[in-house]
């Protein structure tokens, strides 16, 4: 069986009707769970479809942990794959069915994005190298002074070739299909991170016993808003986390972190 699941927090049914229709279309989804973490009732829940699976919580969890819930439930009703999905995320069914071939054809995956793209149809550089505290200073810097482009479009890995699965360090959480397997091996999402670094942290650690690939021959829109660069809450929230993570794989002596970059680099270069 295969699942998936969306994490929801104030989110209008119509635009989340529109999701779920093209998630279950694809005739591929045996159960979607659906994780409300908004602390009040926005709006009574109608479900019309037995494979969908609504949780509410009584209180905002996070991310993660609200993934964890649904991850959980994969695993008792022996799913094998999983699709980790935002509320703000438009795509076509055949995009679920491409993702579930391409795992199926790769037993050696344990996680996988496809492009990521904008409403405007421009390409979201999620994929990343692994990050040091340098490279997100920078990265916050050149979005005030663009002056360090050459270093941004080397750690967003910018030049990745077109219809093909690449081997990339960070998946984003937005979009990805995961193995379960992978995740029996190295563990859930740390529950530590409220938001952001939950899916760096994820993909660190299947990398180290699975690919963890992106496939530009498939897309989906994402409707990204940049939070933490607008609004100081999810600011700190970002520097929260951002020292939670470093605190576990290191701030400045990470040889992994150095060994998984290099490697990246070759092979993005050689394609």
């Amino acid at each position: 069986m295969f699942t998936a699941s969306i994490v929801l927090y104030n989110t209008p049914f119509s635009k989340l009707n529109n999701l779920l229709n093209s998630i279950l279309d694809s005739g591929k989804i045996g159960q979607l769970y659906l994780i409300d973490n908004c602390p009040v009732d926005s709006y009574l829940f109608k479900i019309n479809d037995d494979r969908i699976i609504y949780i509410k919580n009584s209180t905002n969890i996070g991310f993660g942990s609200a993934h964890n819930i649904a991850l959980k439930l994969a695993i008792d009703n022996a799913s094998t794959l999983h699709f980790i999905v935002n509320p703000d995320i438009h795509l076509k069914s055949n995009v679920i069915v491409d993702l579930i071939h391409s795992m199926n054809s790769n037993k050696e995956i344990g996680l996988m994005m496809p492009n990521i793209l904008n409403e405007d149809g421009s390409l979201q550089h999620l994929p990343k190298l692994l990050p040091s505290p340098f490279s997100l200073l920078v990265r916050k810097l050149n979005s005030i002074f663009p002056i360090f482009t050459k270093y941004i479009a080397k750690y967003e890995l910018r030049d990745l070739p077109e219809n093909k699965i690449v081997d990339i360090p960070i998946v984003s959480g937005c979009f990805s299909i995961l193995r379960i397997d992978s995740i029996k091996e190295v563990g859930l999402f740390d529950e530590r991170f409220f938001l952001y670094f939950e899916d760096w942290d994820l993909s660190r650690r299947i990398s180290q016993r699975y690919r963890t690939v992106i496939n530009t021959s498939v897309y989906v829109v994402h409707e990204y808003n940049s939070g933490a660069n607008r609004n100081i809450k999810l600011f700190f929230i970002f520097l929260n986390s951002a020292i939670i993570y470093f605190r576990k794989w290191g701030f400045l002596f990470d040889s992994y972190r150095t060994k998984i970059n290099k490697s990246t680099l070759n092979i993005v270069s050689s394609e």
